[in-house]
């Protein structure tokens, strides 16, 4: 029986890097021996999920927790050191960057700055028109021009502002230009890092309604890369949420808000202020927060964890599923030992 991976499937999924520099800079003194030492960033640690068709997965977590690494991971601007990535139950993570071009313009980017994703010496009309006759050569010039107007149009961008370049617009229409770019080619898949995160709150409601306009006139799925569970709140299907670089909840949008299971889950969404509460109940976490150069034993959240026991200093928890739907990596919860 084939597996179901939906329309993408992130398998055990695992991104380093070695930060450690040069020869010289890896080698030092200890106790009169000279020495090689290595240092390694833990980025993405056995992360696994299935995103099916037509829905939003977001993942979010603190700055750091691995979360574009895991999108530009998927992608492929980064490649995996183990793990597997399948789209449309096709192995993708080990292909050259020949192999990925058919992939390409089924899957999407937009970028948390568009200022910096934008190339500031093309026009709005150059940088929408290069994607679409890289992937559609066939297509005539007139109907290159067609398609730039539509999609400008849909973005809400007047298509007689093609000729102007990036600096002439404000940080909302740049980042409407760059979801514009994504859509050229007609994509079935989009991750969204952080695309609202550099604007105003009141350009950022036009932003999501944009992206969700979009995604329910085209039958679009998005990952959506965020650190604000306000916007989570307004655009998922499901959310994913990350600590050090491992996946340590994902559930259903309503039953995460609703009743969050994991430690640090309960933790990021006391923190959002909430209208007409009298008093705020703010899960204050004691304890530093490790690097992911040093990853702690064990569960990588017991140090901050009120409900850690020995057996959370010494073993990873697995990603196991609740009756809820819900997929929980806790050993507390698995237990009954995460009673408020």
């Amino acid at each position: 029986m084939k597996r179901d991976r939906g329309l993408l499937s992130v398998e055990n999924l695992v991104k380093h890097f070695d930060i450690s520099g040069g020869l010289l800079d890896q080698l030092s003194f200890d106790k009169g021996r000279l020495i090689r030492k290595q240092t390694t960033v833990k980025a993405v640690n056995n992360v696994s999920f299935t995103i099916q068709a037509g829905e939003t997965l977001s993942v979010v977590g603190e700055s750091g927790c691995g979360k574009s690494t895991l999108a530009r991971t998927i992608m492929g601007l980064y490649p995996p050191d183990s793990g597997r990535i399948y789209y449309q139950s096709e192995r993708i993570d080990h292909l050259s960057s020949h192999q990925m071009l058919p992939y390409r313009a089924k899957m999407q980017m937009i970028f948390q700055d568009p200022y910096a994703s934008l190339n500031p010496r093309k026009t709005v009309r150059q940088t929408l028109e290069e994607p679409l006759t890289f992937h559609h050569r066939n297509l005539s010039p007139g109907r290159v021009k067609e398609k730039v107007a539509e999609v400008m149009t849909q973005v809400g961008v007047a298509p007689q502002w093609a000729g102007r370049y990036p600096h002439e617009f404000s940080g909302g229409q740049r980042q409407r230009i760059s979801i514009a770019r994504a859509l050229m080619v007609d994509p079935e898949f989009i991750v969204a890092d952080e695309p609202v995160s550099a604007l105003d709150v009141s350009i950022q409601a036009q932003i999501l309604n944009l992206l969700m306009n979009a995604q329910k006139k085209r039958g679009l799925t998005y990952l959506f890369i965020t650190h604000d569970l306000s916007v989570v709140a307004h655009i998922s299907t499901r959310v994913a949420v990350m600590y050090l670089g491992t996946l340590c909840e994902l559930a259903p949008r309503a039953e995460l808000y609703a009743a969050p299971r994991h430690p640090y889950t309960r933790a990021l969404l006391s923190a959002i202020p909430k209208l007409g509460r009298k008093k705020q109940k703010h899960i204050r976490l004691s304890g530093e927060v490790p690097t992911p150069i040093h990853l702690p034993g064990g569960c990588v959240f017991h140090g901050r964890c009120q409900y850690a026991d020995d057996r959370c200093h010494r073993e990873i928890p697995e990603l196991k599923r609740l009756s809820t739907g819900t997929y929980v990596a806790c050993h507390a919860v698995e237990e009954g030992r995460n009673q408020p």
